[in-house]
């Protein structure tokens, strides 16, 4: 009688292992369409803890039920370790963004404060100076700019598209030679040559004003060669805006 209740006893504690390892596998494994998934650390101590303190309190029993209720907490502990290691992470990474947000922001700051700073300076020299000129010489009856006259007219243009409270005035001029009507003509020309090298500069439309005065400002001597040169020119003014009257020769 002994030897078979101990048989009966010893399958029983066998099934419920089996049932607690079939209970300690994921859900979904059950389904045939799933992949199956190994089980967690948690979840199998999970199985092993329950299974031994069960089967102390209450036999083969005791040992199915604690098999069931390890797996099931052994579970939850690892689906929660898994929630806060991704949770970490996520905090990882948007702090680490919200760093380099800052460090742009600085940067940003930065650079707007240097370029105030530098247009403070160009506002400041040019209160302090009267009108800042330049001067661009024509050959005779043309109106094309001569290679070497470019770059101080970008440098200028640059300069005054920095300003925002400035406005240029070009103004054309022409040796008295010709009629009115033509020297008039080609002034306005050599001004407008002069404006568009202006605005490639960055100084827009705007901000300028194109006058043409064609021969009416020379002071040379009739067949003065020397002085017609220095009539056939451009004159290129920075001004603060609203400090002259602006008269425009469209």
């Amino acid at each position: 009688m002994n030897t078979l209740t101990n048989r009966l006893r010893r399958g029983s504690i066998a099934l419920a292992i089996v049932a607690a390892c079939a209970t300690a596998l994921p859900a979904h494994a059950q389904d045939p369409e799933s992949k199956p998934k190994a089980a967690s650390r948690q979840e199998t101590i999970g199985v092993a803890t329950g299974f031994a303190l069960g089967a102390v309190a209450g036999g083969p029993i005791g040992a199915f039920a604690g098999a069931i209720a390890g797996a099931w907490l052994g579970d939850r502990d690892h689906k929660l370790a898994l929630q806060r290691t991704a949770l970490a992470a996520d905090l990882d990474k948007t702090q680490g963004e919200q760093a380099r947000l800052t460090q742009n922001v600085t940067e940003l700051n930065g650079s707007l404060a240097r370029e105030q700073e530098r247009g403070e300076q160009l506002g400041l020299a040019l209160s302090q100076t009267d009108e800042v000129q330049l001067d661009v010489g024509f050959r005779t009856n043309d109106d094309s700019i001569q290679v070497q006259s470019m770059p101080p007219l970008l440098k200028l243009g640059a300069l005054a598209a920095a300003l925002p409270d400035a406005q240029v005035r070009v103004a054309g001029y022409a040796d008295p030679r010709g009629t009115e009507e033509l020297n008039d003509a080609l002034s306005k020309r050599r001004a407008e040559a002069v404006a568009a090298v202006l605005e490639t500069a960055g100084l827009s439309r705007d901000r300028l004003i194109v006058e043409a005065h064609g021969k009416s400002a020379s002071t040379s001597a009739e067949g003065d060669i020397d002085g017609y040169a220095f009539d056939r020119r451009v004159t290129i003014r920075i001004e603060k805006s609203g400090e002259h009257a602006v008269a425009r020769n469209d």
